[in-house]
């Protein structure tokens, strides 16, 4: 029983070796080469030019190559089915501009820098904005007022801005960046606001933040790229979002006791962190 075991398992394994044999290998290029053997699976039988069961044939089909082509439209052609609307700057009446009047007071202390920097102090609103200025005497207050030449509406809006910038301490050429740039903001508060100070100790408190012949508030001003004006114990900071953050948090820092020699270290990283952003 033995011998007859592996005489059949001799036979089988000669078997399996000729078909291995046999079979022949289906090579890329080989197109005349069929199927030995229909497998089990599911799905068509690809034959060439034979018919199965069904009627269908299935024969290679030859495809050639696909050339596809990108075509760059000149900017100057117009092939395109219309051209490019064009419209007409609306005009201020179309805008529904409406005559405005912005009112500014102006405090005691700042009458005579502005009537040295008068004809300065309006030429950029009526010679750009189309602004209509004027002072009135009896309410002590610049009124400004829009026309139908001003360009746009909030024009008035700026300029009011400006002029209470001015009459806030600052200078005139440092007020004028309000006109031109859109991120500029100025911020009040007093020295009140962060600790409650009273005579000599007030006193101490804004000559400290100013220091001597302003050097620690030109100090401040230099580092942030802010301007500050100290009127009293009112304290106004000119300059944008971030900036106006930072030099308030040093002023504060003077103000609650800080020595300045502290502020200045701090004055100095926060310097080198603004020309890294530039």
């Amino acid at each position: 029983f033995l011998e007859a075991h592996l005489s059949s398992a001799t036979m089988a394994a000669a078997a399996e070796s000729r078909k291995a044999v046999e079979t022949p290998v289906p090579m890329d290029n080989d197109d005349d080469l069929e199927e030995a053997e229909e497998t089990a699976g599911y799905g068509p039988v690809r034959r060439k030019a034979e018919k199965t069961e069904s009627g269908i044939v299935f024969q290679p089909a030859e495809v050639e190559d696909v050339v596809i082509e990108s075509i760059e439209e000149e900017e100057g052609e117009a092939d395109a089915p219309y051209g490019k609307p064009k419209f007409a700057a609306l005009t201020p009446q179309q805008q529904g501009m409406r005559r405005q009047l912005r009112r500014i007071q102006v405090p005691p202390h700042r009458v005579t820098p502005l009537k040295a920097s008068w004809i300065t102090l309006i030429e950029p609103m009526v010679e750009h904005m189309k602004l209509q200025v004027r002072m009135n005497t009896k309410r002590r207050a610049v009124e400004l007022r829009n026309s139908e030449h001003t360009p746009d509406i909030g024009y008035l809006q700026k300029a009011a801005d400006y002029m209470k910038a001015f009459m806030l301490g600052f200078d005139q050429p440092d007020a004028v960046a309000l006109l031109r740039l859109d991120d500029l903001f100025v911020e009040s508060f007093e020295v009140k606001d962060v600790k409650r100070l009273q005579g000599d100790h007030l006193s101490r408190c804004i000559g400290r933040i100013a220091g001597k012949d302003g050097k620690t508030k030109y100090a401040i001003e230099n580092s942030t790229r802010t301007r500050i004006s100290l009127c009293e114990d009112k304290v106004h900071i000119l300059g944008s979002f971030a900036n106006i953050k930072l030099a308030r948090d040093a002023i504060c820092s003077l103000i609650l006791g800080s020595a300045p020699g502290k502020v200045y270290t701090k004055l100095r990283t926060v310097s080198k962190r603004l020309q890294e952003r530039i």
